[in-house]
């Protein structure tokens, strides 16, 4: 329940300052009791999302939802909640250099997608856009995903490898078109790690560093139109941890030595990349 109104608050369904349903109401929605609505509710205030959530009145949609989701001091949030805010305020730069480490870049590739509209619609007008992804090597054996049965393991790295692909060359294509259509002067450059990265991270302008884990569950999925039963982490549902340079020596320090290790990484072991089967 928590993600789905998370969610319609991200999207905007739900808009700042607006009165949600009552308890009732939502109990009644998502067919449980009054108490886990209030555990739900409860989730969203200590995210800052929420206020005045008691047994009472209607929870109300935080005025100040950007404070919430971007500012200094936000609790960790999934993925697909706390990176496109956080990327549209990197946009608001003149020289935008985003550096990624990730398995897919479909995170990416989504989060791209808000700034993107605000430059189309006159919003945002970086002069420069520096992008870098670091992603796994189709030449190794992948930690995860990996299927149970290893004699499936041909089939799920197929797959894997491309929706690697198709999603970078989305986020290239959709980047570089920047050139074209404002004359904004766009790089974006992919290189593949010899390793399965177990953490995904996102550093932004050189001041700001999110960091998640890639946490593996057991599931299923459908792949060629049969059932595989595999190990996998879901990135877009990863809670990322935000550090901002300046906020404290914790956070620039963690901030400083996440560029350390992208720049050791992207200039010593890792190789070139292709976006092709």
């Amino acid at each position: 329940m928590a993600d789905e109104l998370r969610a319609r608050i991200r999207s905007g369904a739900l808009r700042p300052g607006q009165r949600m349903p009552t308890q009732a109401q939502l109990a009644d929605e998502f067919g449980v009791e009054r108490g886990a609505v209030r555990q739900a509710l409860r989730t969203l205030q200590s995210e800052r999302l929420l206020t005045n959530v008691s047994k009472g009145s209607p929870a109300t949609v935080a005025p100040d939802l950007g404070s919430a989701l971007t500012g200094p001091g936000a609790p960790p949030l999934p993925t697909t909640v706390a990176l496109g805010p956080r990327t549209t305020a990197a946009f608001a730069a003149p020289h935008v250099e985003i550096d990624a480490l990730c398995l897919t870049a479909v995170s990416l590739t989504l989060a791209i997608g808000e700034p993107l509209r605000q430059i189309h619609a006159g919003r945002l007008k970086p002069a420069k856009v520096d992008v870098r992804v670091l992603l796994p090597s189709r030449h190794i054996a992948l930690a995860f995903p990996s299927p149970v049965d290893a004699s499936a393991a041909g089939r799920l790295r197929r797959h894997w490898l491309a929706q690697r692909n198709a999603q970078g060359q989305v986020l290239r294509h959709n980047l570089l078109a920047l050139r074209a259509t404002h004359g904004i002067d766009v790089r974006v450059t992919f290189r593949a790690l010899p390793f399965t990265p177990p953490v995904k991270l996102y550093l932004l302008n050189g001041a700001e560093a999110l960091f998640a884990y890639y946490t593996v569950t057991r599931r299923e999925e459908e792949i060629d139109h049969e059932s595989l039963e595999l190990y996998d982490a879901e990135g877009t549902r990863s809670m990322l941890f935000a550090f901002e340079q300046g906020a404290g020596l914790r956070d620039t320090t963690f901030v400083e030595q996440s560029h350390l290790w992208f720049d050791s990484l992207w200039e010593t072991i890792s190789s070139e990349l292709e976006l092709t089967s």
